[in-house]
């Protein structure tokens, strides 16, 4: 759906792998997450993108700037409340129908803070219905939502899928 060479920017991109390797084989790019030891791993594991220390939630990107953005199970450690402002972002980082892949919370979930994994995690969602809607009121025409279960640690979590395209509006 994009073209090899392509920018691709992966918002929680943690150390590399196995996600921002695979793109960095077809495309440029650059990876941002909020762990410096994670950002470490992630130039040795993948020396071919680059990458930035910072939160996606509050970073800035010129305009028009990717093909596609890419957002793995990230979104949900922001504040659902943020979520609408960081979508209209990403809309405005992608060129006119660039391309929105990203896991986001099926589930209404208010903010938390909890173990997860052995690290103390922040977690926060809405359902999927308003993750549509939010995400379409930012710039984007769904191309494909859909709920899917996923086995975590604590038992089947269903996350959405989205993927979207930025229109013209």
């Amino acid at each position: 759906m994009i073209d090899r060479g392509s920018s691709v920017l992966d918002l929680g991109c943690g150390a590399g792998i196995p996600t921002t390797a695979e793109l960095a084989e077809r495309f440029v790019v650059t990876g941002i997450d909020a762990s410096a030891r994670q950002i470490e791993a992630a130039r040795r594991n993948v020396p071919r993108a680059n990458f930035i220390h910072g939160d996606f939630a509050t970073a800035v990107f010129p305009s028009e700037s990717f093909d596609a953005v890419i957002a793995l199970y990230s979104i949900s450690h922001v504040p659902r409340d943020e979520h609408a402002e960081l979508f209209g972002e990403i809309a405005s980082w992608l060129r006119i129908g660039g391309l929105f892949l990203a896991t986001l919370g099926a589930r209404d979930s208010p903010d938390w803070s909890g173990e997860w994994l052995g690290s103390q995690m922040f977690f926060s969602s809405f359902d999927a219905d308003r993750n549509r809607q939010l995400v379409t009121e930012a710039g984007f025409d769904l191309l494909r939502a859909e709920v899917i279960v996923t086995v975590e640690p604590e038992g089947p979590t269903p996350f959405l899928w989205i993927l979207a395209r930025r229109n013209t509006k």
